[in-house]
């Protein structure tokens, strides 16, 4: 066994030995979860280091139900008097808690047997002089940009996570993985004219670390590009995003076919499944199961076993995201989606989302917009889940002639997601950098509003 397969497997004998206690003192199922994490990080501003910081935490979650009555607790402390407390205080929140028809373990049918080697946790942990250095890089390329006047300072870090499941089922299991992080963010220009811009790598084995310098340079360049904005008139135009913010187009998507939305009413998609919401073509997957993925995980919040998805295929929506007790609201199954942490029940979340690549490249893309926005920053969250209405500040370049022309700022873009998500083009430079990736998207129907 490695350092980390023997704190998993401590975890876990706690972990039955707490559901245990909860049956014995009259629960009818629990299950429980503990959250253990350790992070180092460092930051440099200016050339001089500022900060060193180094946390362990463990989280612990006990759900109880009598009936259709469920409690949840939460605690840091693992001696002896907390659990007993833990326990009572559970059971008894439990007895006076209001009924939920849909509450309830996973559907044992569902529960995960088996599951890949995901290649979640890189053995390595850096030292702090590691981490510093790797910020020295990082901000020493960004300020050496023509340009750069002033920095908001450069971090570095790493950290690894543990999260161990049992259940009164008899479902006990845990995974570990780890993170390593840089990234800087720099001021181009003088008085009122400054821009910022940043950019930052963050990646499960040190191995796939972008070059720190490489990451300051980007951002430099980045600033110094923003540089001058002009105002532009109002006006419906076509609008890119960069890979930088198209992939909050799919949080919106997620976040609308999330089933505790649907079963409120409260999603604009709610009465959307098996209908077209993307052009044909598209297809946006969610895998819980890609090697080394920033959201990947075995087995979902519940133990439910998940799989990779096609969450629209060719265009047409497939399915809810869901965890037991939505899947019961809806008539339906668990699809393997249940997130928690220590503090609060099983509700659905994505992994990995992405949107699959399109044929054209980015420049194809605009090739033919004679005005038009490329974003590549949004400001606010200015979006309605009842309706789709969408309508967010924005910053970036104006497109003239198909071709890059100026940087623009305050902005708003302003139209409906509903159309937004019809009229979407992607391209073909997705790469895999944040747990939900899309490539650069060309969007139709847009209003921009400027001077």
């Amino acid at each position: 066994m490695t350092q980390s397969s023997d704190a998993e497997a401590r975890t876990l004998s706690f972990l039955k030995d707490l559901v245990a206690q909860a049956m014995k003192a009259g629960a009818n199922s629990a299950d429980a979860i503990a959250a253990e994490s350790v992070s180092l990080g460092v930051s440099q501003r200016l050339g001089k280091r500022e900060d060193l910081e180094r946390s362990e935490a463990v989280d612990l979650g006990l759900r109880v139900m009598l009936g259709k009555r469920q409690a949840m607790v939460s605690s840091t402390d693992r001696s002896d008097a907390a659990v007993d407390e833990l326990v009572a205080r559970a059971v008894a929140m439990a007895k006076i808690a209001p009924e939920d028809p849909h509450i309830g373990l996973a559907d044992p049918d569902l529960i995960a047997k088996t599951w890949p080697e995901l290649d979640l946790l890189d053995p390595y942990e850096p030292e702090p002089e590691e981490l510093y250095a790797r910020t020295a890089q990082a901000e020493d390329a960004a300020r050496a940009v023509a340009g750069i006047t002033n920095s908001e300072g450069a971090d570095a870090g790493w950290g690894r996570s543990t999260v161990a499941l049992v259940t009164s089922d008899g479902f006990g299991a845990a995974y570990s993985g780890t993170s390593h992080s840089v990234s800087a963010s720099v001021i181009a220009g003088e008085g009122t004219g400054m821009e910022r811009d940043y950019d930052y790598s963050s990646v499960r084995f040190v191995k796939d670390l972008e070059d720190a310098a490489a990451i300051g340079r980007q951002a430099g360049e980045r600033a110094v590009k923003r540089l001058n904005p002009r105002k532009v008139k109002s006006g419906p135009a076509p609008v890119i995003f960069d890979p930088r913010v198209s992939n909050g187009l799919l949080g919106h998507l997620a976040s609308s076919i999330n089933g505790a939305a649907v079963a409120r009413g409260t999603s604009f998609l709610r009465d959307k499944m098996d209908e077209k919401i993307f052009a044909d073509g598209i297809v946006i997957v969610d895998d819980p199961h890609r090697k080394t993925g920033l959201a990947s995980r075995p087995f979902d919040g519940e133990g439910v076993a998940n799989r990779r998805m096609n969450l629209v295929e060719d265009g047409r929506l497939m399915t809810w995201l869901l965890d037991t007790a939505t899947g019961h609201q809806l008539g339906m199954k668990s699809t393997g989606h249940a997130s928690r942490g220590a503090s609060s029940p099983p509700s659905p979340n994505r992994s990995n989302l992405y949107m699959e690549p399109g044929t054209q490249t980015p420049d194809a893309l605009m090739a033919d917009i004679t005005s038009g926005l490329y974003v590549t920053e949004l400001i606010g969250f200015g979006v309605n889940a009842v309706t789709g209405d969408y309508s967010r500040g924005a910053a970036g370049f104006w497109i003239e002639n198909g071709k890059i022309a100026f940087p623009v700022s305050e902005l708003t873009i302003a139209g409906n997601l509903k159309d937004m998500f019809l009229n979407a083009t992607p391209a073909n430079d997705l790469e895999f950098r944040y747990g939900t990736n899309a490539p650069t998207i060309r969007l139709e129907g847009l209003t921009v509003a400027g001077a």
